[in-house]
């Protein structure tokens, strides 16, 4: 049995945001028992909170945002991908902005400050969602499918018509170790030749070769290259890792992503969890129903959190 897992000690970070361009605060504090993964915008009246879950999902272009009508917190998924490499399952994310912070690109800052700050084990168990039956989604030539497994097992494949890209695979179970070790490190990347359209879209306003892997016609343009030599594809994992946490408790499954982004990461989940025979909760205390009912519980947009 596992049991869940916060901060032994808060984590103040600051950085830019990579869509944005500001700057952003953000302090991570420990929670109490099935608190989740909570953001709290600390620069709106009122504090206003909203859980990290499917349900609050609000775009998924280019990066996940989760919001209201009235806030959102964009770019959630290199620092949701850290608390599910790590086990970390109650956590209230306080930020100063609509972003979090891009720091190098990749989870490695954020995972080695919580490594530092150091974890917590609560005295209550963590609850799985294991898959039941196969279930899969597909657009044009992109696909994800969710198969039954007793751990996550991640399988990603990409193709890029770029000679810097090509086709890379990785296929790995995600535990702590593959995640610190082979995921944690890889830089989310774009090309050159987009920087003009994403600023005209608002995005990309933060991008630099400090936060991420910028690719010309025909070569990496950071000047220390490629951390892997597959990195294009682990960071694509890294994402999806990310996006699955949203689902509000860890999964047990394998997961094949063929060319995916975000926008078929969600819409994958949402059939899953509308899906009710293909997944149960691994929690005997917990009915299946409540789970379900907890997934799609909407966020208390003026709650305070107590820890």
């Amino acid at each position: 049995m596992e049991f869940q897992r916060t901060l032994k000690k808060r984590v103040k970070i600051q950085g830019i945001g990579l869509h944005c361009g500001k700057r952003v605060v953000m302090t991570v504090r420990p929670a109490g028992v099935d608190t989740g993964i909570r953001f709290v915008r600390t620069d709106i009246s009122g504090r206003p909170e909203i859980k990290a879950t499917l349900h609050n999902v609000i775009k998924c272009a280019h990066a996940t945002t989760i919001g209201t009508n009235a806030f959102h917190i964009s770019t959630v998924e290199h620092l949701m991908a850290t608390f599910s490499g790590l086990g970390i399952d109650n956590a209230v994310v306080e930020i100063d902005g609509p972003e979090v912070p891009a720091m190098d690109g990749s989870s490695a800052i954020f995972m080695y400050l919580f490594k530092e700050a150091g974890l917590k084990i609560q005295g209550r168990p963590r609850r799985f969602i294991e898959i039941t039956e196969e279930i899969s989604i597909c657009e044009n030539d992109k696909k994800v499918t969710f198969k039954p497994h007793s751990t996550l097992h991640i399988d990603f494949s990409i193709d890029f018509p770029h000679p810097v890209i090509k086709a890379q695979r990785f296929s790995g179970r995600m535990d702590r170790k593959t995640f610190e070790k082979r995921i944690a490190k890889a830089r989310t990347f774009g090309f050159l030749r987009e920087v003009e359209m994403l600023h005209e879209n608002g995005l990309a306003l933060g991008a630099s070769l400090e936060n991420a892997v910028v690719i010309g016609d025909n070569r990496v343009l950071n000047q220390d290259g490629l951390r892997f030599s597959d990195e294009f594809v682990r960071h694509k994992v890294l994402d999806i890792l990310g996006d699955l946490y949203l689902l509000g408790a860890p999964i047990r499954a394998k997961v094949i992503a063929e060319k995916s982004g975000h926008d078929l990461h969600v819409k994958a989940m949402k059939k899953l969890m509308e899906t009710r025979s293909a997944w149960r909760y691994s929690n005997p205390e917990t009915e299946h129903g409540h789970v379900a009912k907890w997934l799609r519980e909407p966020a208390a947009a003026g709650a305070g959190v107590v820890i």
